[in-house]
């Protein structure tokens, strides 16, 4: 069973990485666009205010590279910090607990994408897809770093 499991561990990880960076992407298009519902009730972060406005940046071009699994650990490195951020500085003025602050989004979003860090896009990411069609095409040494590369991605993570 635990076999496979970890066989499917690719797979999962890139489901995961699709449904977060959509979620992500749609807190930012909400803001920067006023589309599905808008920032704060209707509307749009006006351009340049800080920090709501580089945070919906943030959100929507974090969560598209996530979602397409291109950059996916830088991407999701400065997605899990501005969400941190959000968490300390908005949230966690107001109560102690997440579910008393309204923080929760903040700390789930954050704890998710500092996961992204550290197991990568899992398949289906473009960062695969890129470098799979660079070694073919420059040679054998890229080959083999491509290799380790997806390895690194790709490889069940244990205990």
């Amino acid at each position: 069973m635990s076999g496979r499991l970890n066989s499917a561990q690719p797979y999962a990880i890139a489901l995961f990485r699709i449904v977060v960076g959509l979620l992500f992407a749609c807190h930012g298009a909400a803001s920067l666009f006023g589309v599905l519902g808008g920032a704060r009730g209707g509307g749009t972060i006006d351009a340049g205010t800080w920090p709501g406005w580089y945070a919906a940046v943030i959100q929507f071009v974090g969560g598209v590279l996530v979602l397409l699994g291109l950059g996916t650990r830088a991407a999701a490195f400065i997605a899990s910090g501005s969400m941190a951020y959000a968490y300390f500085d908005v949230h966690q003025s107001g109560a102690l607990w997440p579910i008393q602050n309204g923080g929760e989004a903040a700390a789930m979003f954050s704890w998710a994408f500092l996961l992204l860090v550290f197991t990568g896009s899992g398949a289906f990411g473009l960062d695969r897809f890129l470098a799979s069609r660079t070694s073919a095409s420059t040679g054998s040494e890229s080959a083999e770093s491509a290799e380790s590369a997806d390895k690194q991605t790709s490889e069940p993570v244990t205990a």
